[in-house]
């Protein structure tokens, strides 16, 4: 499961980065690298998505040192 945390990280921080440079410059960097909605855009949109809802499960496995 390590590693698809990792995974699941760097896909939530590449997610993160993009939504500030569009809300800062609205500037797009996967529609810049990958085409305006392409099958590939779509497939790293879904990707950061599915990234994200796992991140839930993150909530439950946080362990508290009381």
């Amino acid at each position: 499961m390590k590693t698809i945390d990792y995974i699941a990280l760097i896909l939530l921080i590449v997610g993160t980065i993009n939504w500030g440079l569009i809300g800062i410059l609205e500037f797009d960097i996967v529609r810049v690298l990958f085409g305006d909605m392409t099958m590939l855009s779509r497939v790293v949109y879904t990707l950061v998505g599915i990234a994200g809802l796992y991140s839930f499960s993150f909530f439950g496995r946080i362990v508290t040192n009381e």
